[in-house]
């Protein structure tokens, strides 16, 4: 499985549908590396570019909305100037607007030269291939080519057409062109669309979906806020994309995490709760359907656990690759619980509780029986040969360090994944009492929750450091870093009260907090490096989930603060937060510094925003069904 962190492409343009997104370069080109068309983890079309004249357009600024792209050309040595829109939804259809600025008439031979290689985006990452590829044809018609590949069962097609009024098309081999004549000042327009096809048949895909159509508006004067609560739902809505049976649920974020994902579906739809409860519903199913029914080691499954991350294409589709799906998360089956109450405390929709609940004992079984433990806590333990080393939302290779810097070697418990557990287990305790009307379990859970509480605050607390330790590694050594992990325990309420205080200054102090947002690693630990991945970068979803959990223990004034560190980010980042930045203080840049490789849109990114409102506003759900409390003021809660 190709590292996390290395994967995205630098400078690139994504946009995203609900099933295909494309990634081209800023002139609209598909151009090798990882450009390309792409649906169900498969790159339908691998080259697309435009030459006039065999001269390639120069690209000015391009705007992207969504599911689609607006690219401005100019062409060297004319006077004709080009914008390309592309729209991404019943494939993909674009429209190059050719205009005459000269005094005079222009000809030109327009060009598209366009392959399909029909790759699987593991490959395409750098995953090695194990097996030879099978049958792959082009067919060339009037006007058409047709691309298509077939392994077994598995097949891909790809229909590329290229027209515009009163001309004829000539296709051949690798390419469509025509001759144009444009006279003074005139504008003529060329139309590209290209048809996906999967197991012989034209893919139909929705160009929108109406998940977040209720989403509450926001009015406010603060503009970062505005637009970025604004680009938060676009994005939320373009990343969408159905799971099977009609179940529309977030992608983790383009370009390569187009898929459905255990941790990252499950934050994005608890951030997004105050937008709309339907994409958690959706989320909690598609799950379900996937929950691990017994052990397999190539795939990290335990019976119970829920998934990391599924996918469609030709390597999973033969087993080749273990996303079929992959279970190497320690946190999603807490999460997944964790956001089941969430949706009762919303809804109370008892009945999808009670649809729910026998994926909820499985889940919890898998807490208390199936997972790995170390020293009695939850943690994880890769068995697969082509599985993720850590099993964390920190999940690249580097992530788990010691404050000399020295990898801590596993099986590894993370400290945010105890708090989880302890949140799940009060969650589920309240949903089996008042939904399931099992008062035996839900006094059970209440109990084991107090129990792990007491005996979590002594395993991790650092005396000599004053803070909780990133995890225990695989001898019960505490792995000694300072991060922003112990942010979540706030948020899931296993802090005692006496150490809450303690936290919250820390978190907010210089070596976490460089003005910009909470860094994942602290300035100064072994480890820190403000451009690495999880080692001092920062990720608005964890500085949101860190800001709701300040607020839930009273620290509204840090809430607040962190909350406008991130807006004054916003900006920056066309008020679009990416998966994360660097963790440079505003000390040492003036401005956030991108990270070259963060996906952008990302879905728990996107999410971020609504949960830092809900945060600071203190938005939570009455007791009674439909209605939302607001206490802007007062201390955050939670019912149990």
């Amino acid at each position: 499985m190709p590292d996390r962190q290395t994967e995205t492409l630098e400078g690139a343009v994504n946009i995203v549908s609900p099933g295909a997104y494309a990634v081209s370069d800023a002139a609209g080109d598909f151009e090798g590396g990882g450009h390309g068309l792409y649906f169900r983890d498969t790159r339908h079309l691998s080259r697309f570019v435009l030459t006039f004249d065999g001269k390639r357009p120069v690209a000015r600024e391009c705007e992207t909305q969504g599911t689609s792209a607006r690219f401005p050309l100019d062409v060297p040595g004319s006077r004709l100037n080009v914008v390309r829109r592309r729209r991404l939804g019943q494939g993909l259809v674009e429209e190059v607007e050719i205009h005459n600025s000269a005094v005079e008439p222009a000809e030109v031979r327009l060009s598209f030269e366009f392959a399909a290689d029909f790759e699987d985006v593991f490959v395409v990452r750098g995953y090695a291939r194990g097996v030879e590829r099978r049958e792959r044809r082009e067919e060339v018609r009037e006007g058409i080519l047709h691309y298509a590949y077939r392994r077994g069962g598995f097949s891909r097609g790809t229909e590329v057409r290229v027209f515009s009024e009163g001309v004829a098309p000539v296709a051949e081999r690798n390419g469509i062109s025509m001759n144009l004549r444009l006279g003074a000042g005139e504008t003529r327009t060329v139309y590209v669309s290209v048809k996906l096809e999967e197991g012989g048949r034209e893919v139909r895909l929705k160009e929108r979906t109406a998940l977040y159509a209720g989403a509450p508006k926001l009015e406010t004067e603060w503009e970062a806020l505005r637009m970025s609560w604004a680009r938060s739902v676009e994005d939320l809505e373009s990343l969408t994309f159905d799971a099977g049976g009609g179940l529309l649920v977030p992608a983790a974020g383009a370009p390569w995490f187009m898929a459905l994902f255990g941790r990252d579906s499950l934050i994005t739809a608890y951030g997004a709760m105050i937008l709309s409860p339907e994409p958690a519903k959706n989320v909690l199913r598609a799950l379900a359907r996937h929950q691990a029914t017994k052990r397999d080691d190539f795939t990290d499954a335990e019976p119970g656990k829920i998934l990391h991350e599924l996918r469609r294409g030709e390597l999973a589709f033969f087993g080749e690759s273990p996303e079929t799906p992959y279970y190497g998360t320690a946190d999603a089956t807490p999460l997944f619980l964790i956001l089941l109450d969430e949706v009762h405390r919303w809804t109370a929709d008892a009945e999808f509780v009670r649809e729910m609940e026998p994926a909820a004992r499985r889940a919890l079984a898998w807490i208390l029986e199936h997972s790995d433990k170390v020293n009695g806590y939850v943690a994880y333990h890769i068995r697969s040969t082509a599985g993720l080393e850590n099993q964390s939302w920190k999940d690249s290779g580097d992530s788990m360090l010691f404050r000399d810097g020295a990898r801590a070697e596993g099986p590894i418990a993370p400290v945010e994944v105890q708090g989880y557990i302890y949140d799940a287990l009060l969650r589920t305790a309240r949903l089996a009492k008042s939904a399931w009307g099992d008062e035996e379990l839900a006094a059970e859970l209440r109990e084991r929750a107090a129990n792990l509480k007491d005996r979590f605050d002594g395993n991790f607390w650092m005396e000599d450091r004053g803070y909780y330790a990133l995890a225990l590694d695989g001898e019960g050594q505490k792995v000694d870093s300072i991060t922003s992990n112990p942010g979540h325990l706030l948020w899931s309420g296993i802090v005692p009260e006496e150490r809450a205080r303690t936290v919250a200054d820390r978190l907010m102090s210089g070596a976490l907090f460089g003005g910009w947002g909470i860094r994942t690693m602290a300035a100064g630990e072994g480890g820190y490096d403000p451009d690495s991945y999880h080692n001092g970068s920062v990720w608005p979803h964890d500085n949101a989930i860190i800001a709701h959990g300040l607020r839930r223990y009273g620290f509204l004034r840090e809430a607040e603060r962190l909350t406008a560190a991130l807006l004054d980010a916003a900006p920056h980042f066309g008020y679009r937060f990416p998966e994360l930045f660097a963790g440079y203080s505003r000390e040492e840049a003036p401005e956030p510094v991108e990270y070259p490789t963060s996906c952008s849109p990302q879905a728990w990114a996107a999410a971020a925003t609504p949960l830092l409102v809900r945060a600071v506003l203190g938005l939570e759900p009455n007791r009674c069904a439909g209605s939302i409390s607001m206490n802007p003021d007062s201390r955050g809660s939670r019912s149990q």
